[in-house]
């Protein structure tokens, strides 16, 4: 058996990103936006095919990555942060909201907002991913969304209903 197979190429073609950034944390937080705009740099996007858009905190990432999805202007939206566990279990509620909110825009809109919010118990661990030893996870969502729209390009298109 020989089944048609879909794979998403890693290449930005003529898709417009938006990259949302929460200052809170910024040392990492600045650090995933690098790695993520090196990504998008090196699979062939343009600087007017990008655009950064910084929010307070990780909170409210998902309501301004809804807005973006939703204005038809975008392809994908990658959503950095970075929270960090402190002496509360106020960072449980954080990261639960948002995942939730990320999941239900992408439903909803059929644009991809992919979840590059780092999730650690410390700084270490963050600075770890931001580009440290366990790489950069906002290189690993940009690379997420390129191939997710490719691969929402090649499916065919949603039913109206």
């Amino acid at each position: 058996m020989n089944p048609r197979t879909i794979d998403g190429r890693l290449a930005a073609g003529n898709s417009r990103f938006a990259l949302v950034v929460a200052r809170f944390n910024e040392l990492v937080t600045s650090r995933l936006l690098e790695g993520a705009l090196d990504t998008l740099r090196r699979h062939g996007a343009a600087e007017e095919q990008v655009t950064v858009v910084r929010v307070p905190g990780s909170f409210e990432l998902p309501l301004v990555a809804d807005r973006l999805a939703r204005s038809g202007q975008f392809d994908a939206v990658c959503c950095l942060g970075a929270v960090i566990q402190g002496q509360t279990t106020h960072h449980e509620y954080i990261n639960q909201q948002v995942a939730r909110g990320f999941m239900q825009t992408s439903l909803e809109t059929g644009v991809p907002v992919l979840f590059g919010v780092l999730t650690c118990q410390t700084m270490e661990q963050a600075l770890d991913r931001a580009g440290g030893k366990a790489g950069n996870k906002g290189a690993e969502a940009v690379l997420a969304a390129l191939e997710v729209v490719d691969v929402l390009g090649q499916l065919p298109e949603a039913e109206q209903g």
